[in-house]
């Protein structure tokens, strides 16, 4: 009987989550395909995938969905990785050129503009080619390694949307984390805790000798230092949904809804107790 069906994200901040299913043995249990975050819940929308790492914004948009707790791909201030690369001053901005690749960050503009920054912008989904984006917009929002990849000194000037989401609500911001369709659990292995395989991986993947390993491997496909992509992995990304990233995400789909993104504000139901335990940075 083939496995569950997981729908994963090829950028370098999911490689500690997916270190025990591309190092280890935990994928031979499950069917995995790798794509970007906006395809993640595309299929598991159309039900092509059991198991997904989704942007938190599509959650209120996707029926029948239950959270793993205590995982996610979050920030308490500076990300890094989802940056507005503009031309002129954030609030002379008009025109933003917006990546394909997520739905949650462009969330997370609109919510930015409209509720801190003087009203909306027009924003227009472009494939995350920086010059092409910028040709004829004030600004582009990049997501993931595209991101990473801008230098600081491009001559542009460089936003980071969790930081200014930090400076504007004093919250963490959560970008993605794990959601299964529960229509899937009953053809899961009853042997087969799916919280812990996904949790243990995080853990593994976030141990320094295994971090080393990655940033080994990703340095050269992305071009950046090894200590580049530790301090990232390490002082950036915060791979667990706690107090603070839980609140954080109610409140970004409370403005998002208000907003008119969305037409509520869903539960946040998790497949199993929760236990906000950690204060891991």
């Amino acid at each position: 009987m083939p496995g569950l069906r997981i729908s994963a994200i090829s950028f370098l901040n999911t490689a500690p989550l997916m270190w025990d299913f591309d190092h280890g043995d935990a994928g031979r249990d499950f069917e995995i395909e790798y794509t970007t975050p906006a395809l993640c819940a595309a299929a598991l929308a159309a039900n092509q995938a059991d198991i997904g790492i989704i942007p938190a914004f599509t959650y209120a948009q996707i029926p029948g969905l239950v959270i793993l707790p205590n995982i996610a791909i979050a920030s308490k201030d500076r990300v890094r990785s989802i940056l507005l690369v503009s031309k002129k001053p954030i609030e002379d901005v008009r025109t933003v050129a917006t990546d394909t690749s997520s739905r949650t960050s462009v969330a997370l503009l609109q919510v930015l503009f409209a509720k801190f920054l003087g009203g909306p912008r027009e924003l227009h989904a472009r494939p995350p080619e920086l010059k092409e984006m910028l040709r004829d917009h004030d600004a582009a929002l990049l997501i993931g390694d595209a991101a990473l990849q801008v230098p600081a000194d491009a001559g542009y000037r460089l936003y980071d949307l969790a930081h200014l989401w930090h400076e504007a609500t004093g919250q963490a911001f959560v970008f993605a984390f794990w959601a299964v369709r529960l229509d899937a659990l009953p053809r899961k292995p009853t042997e087969l805790t799916l919280t812990n395989v996904f949790q243990q991986s995080r853990d593994h993947g976030l141990e320094p000798a295994n971090v080393e390993v990655i940033a080994r491997e990703w340095s050269p496909r992305l071009g950046l230092s090894e200590m580049e992509i530790k301090q990232y992995l390490s002082e950036n990304i915060h791979y667990f949904l706690d107090r603070q990233g839980h609140a954080g995400l109610k409140l970004f789909l409370e403005h998002s809804r208000e907003i008119g993104l969305i037409d509520s504000v869903p539960d946040l139901r998790f497949l199993g107790p929760v236990a906000f335990g950690s204060a891991r940075k």
